[in-house]
């Protein structure tokens, strides 16, 4: 009997032992078998989209279309630098979108990392004035973060606050306060159709989902696959990353239309997105419409179609070849939306903003989705946050046209609700400006003196040609002169002592106007400048600490 509980004792700390040095992978294997038990994913479910009137109203105002992708580095079109794979590949349908309409070359995020930059979009204001200053993870997904993170060696280590982690609200609840008014509360609330399709990111409990805050319908992104991994036209490329691994972990192929059951989409969800965006255009054609089309592309998980990467053969290495291959289903998507315009004959009248909600990531290992730029998303380096920035609207603005101004996401508010002819009730609270009569050379000047970036620990502000950064804690600090170094290669913060105290000073007073974060941060990550995730940090290395 002894010998026998002994037996069990040593097989149950053994497994014990074995369950703790595998949890992660444990955790990542289990996590999408509990979800599809206790969210159960049916199959494509049709959608229902909303029917304008049959015949053409007299509205002559603009459609609206808002494109917006996910971690698209500033180089990932070949507008910009020739584009990704040393610019053997094209983006010919962006790039068509550039020249019928203008270009930004200096368009900044609101945020290095999605949601804040998102809610800057939807509210033409900075997040922080409202506390939506981090993005919000799901908790499974931040525990796999934070046991990798104890698994780390690097000598650059993430910082826990523990406490703070297990007092985080529920996920589902963090986001952006309902208060706040979005642009689609005010197009829906002027006579628009508003339609949503793709990533929220800003909460969905408590009245913070799109059809809570102005969206009349909406086809949201629930799980983070564009195809099941073992779907016979999807091609796979994982990193050995945390960010990689939480993602796959919490990994789901599903959607959900006007807040009914979980679906499976019967396609690859960026050419999924797109179809349904031009269902959406086709049966609205006849009143003005906001189409809200938030592609996940092209952040990961990298998974492209099949069709797509066999035409990246010529590229070297796998994982180039997929991402390029993402790259192509989103241009496709940009054409097949701007076809179907033009098939309707309502291109002309319609107003298209283009961008990203941020810089390329720097856990998909390659190298130069930013160039020329340095930095990655989740720093504000320019790598984390000069992004793609077209408006193209072809019966009112000239084409071919390129500007060197700083803009910001928190522009398109006002830009759209301009060109709608309406206002919203907080205009007198709004950041952004409305870009158009800088775009029709009616005003000379230009439309920011200064910008500001915070999370946490790391901020920044650009103010004329002095671009700032600091991580506050290891007390970094950087100083630019942007008119003569836009790489931000060389640091002046030693020699302009002056220009950075009169930057500082600026950086204090915009802090002392930001609220409170709604969910405080946890974490505070290093991010190394000029090395992307994996690689080794040497002496030397610049990075900085993000907190989230």
């Amino acid at each position: 009997m002894i010998k026998k509980l002994s037996y069990f004792l040593l097989i149950l700390v053994i497994s014990g032992f074995l369950i703790w040095e595998y949890k992660v992978n444990i955790l990542i294997w289990s996590i999408p078998k509990i979800a599809s038990f206790t969210m159960p994913v049916q199959e494509n479910i049709p959608t229902s989209w909303s029917k304008g009137p049959e015949i053409a109203t007299q509205d002559d105002r603009p459609n609206i279309i808002l494109i917006l992708a996910d971690d698209m580095g500033y180089n990932d079109i070949s507008l910009h630098n020739g584009g990704a794979a040393d610019g053997s590949l094209l983006t010919p349908h962006i790039d068509s979108l550039a020249n019928s309409g203008i270009f930004f070359s200096r368009g900044y995020a609101a945020n290095a990392t999605c949601a804040p930059s998102r809610a800057s979009i939807m509210t033409g204001r900075y997040p922080t004035r409202f506390g939506f200053e981090f993005t919000p993870i799901p908790e499974a997904g931040r525990m796999i973060l934070n046991w990798l993170a104890e698994e780390d060696d690097s000598e650059l280590k993430r910082r826990i606050d523990r406490e703070v982690a297990t007092n985080l609200p529920p996920f589902m609840e963090q986001g952006m306060p309902t208060e706040q008014i979005t642009i689609a509360e005010v197009l829906r609330d002027a006579g628009y159709y508003t339609a949503h399709i793709g990533k929220w990111h800003l909460g969905q409990a408590n009245g913070m989902d799109p059809l809570s805050q102005g969206f009349q319908d909406s086809l949201s992104m629930v799980g983070p696959l564009y195809l099941p991994e073992d779907h016979p036209d999807i091609v796979n490329a994982k990193f050995d990353t945390r960010i990689d691994k939480m993602i796959w972990g919490i990994g789901q192929y599903s959607a959900r239309f006007n807040g009914g059951d979980l679906f499976a989409p019967d396609k690859y969800l960026t050419d999924y997105y797109t179809d349904e965006a031009i269902k959406v255009i086709e049966k609205n054609k006849n009143r003005p419409f906001f189409l809200y089309l938030s592609h996940w592309a092209i952040h990961n998980p990298l998974q492209a179609l099949r069709s797509d990467v066999d035409r990246m053969s010529h590229m070297s290495g796998h994982n180039l070849q997929v991402y390029s291959g993402m790259i192509a289903a989103l241009d496709r998507s940009v054409g097949k939306v701007v076809e179907k315009l033009k098939d309707l004959d309502i291109y002309g009248k319609t107003l298209i903003v283009f961008t990203s909600d941020n810089g390329g990531a720097n856990y998909i290992e390659l190298e130069d989705i930013n160039k020329p730029y340095r930095g990655w998303k989740i720093s504000f380096f320019e790598g984390g946050i000069r992004v793609p920035f077209i408006v193209s609207w072809p019966n009112e603005i000239s084409p071919g046209q390129k500007s060197d101004s700083a803009i910001h996401h928190f522009d398109i508010f006002s830009t759209i609700a301009s060109a709608a002819k309406t206002k919203s009730s907080n205009d007198n609270e709004l950041d952004g400006v409305n870009l158009l009569p800088y775009i029709k050379n009616e005003k000379s000047s230009e439309p920011h003196k200064t910008l500001f970036w915070r999370s946490g620990n790391h901020q920044s502000v650009l103010h004329e040609k002095w671009k700032y950064i600091i991580s506050k804690k290891e007390n970094m600090r950087w100083l630019f002169d942007t008119s003569i170094d836009p790489l931000e290669k060389n640091n002046l913060i030693e020699s302009h002592t002056e220009e950075a105290r009169l930057i500082e000073e600026l950086l204090a007073k915009f802090n002392s106007e930001q609220k409170e974060p709604l969910f405080p941060s946890s974490t505070e990550d290093p991010i190394m400048i000029d090395k992307y995730d994996g690689q080794k940090y040497e002496e030397g290395d610049e990075y900085i600490y993000w907190s989230n």
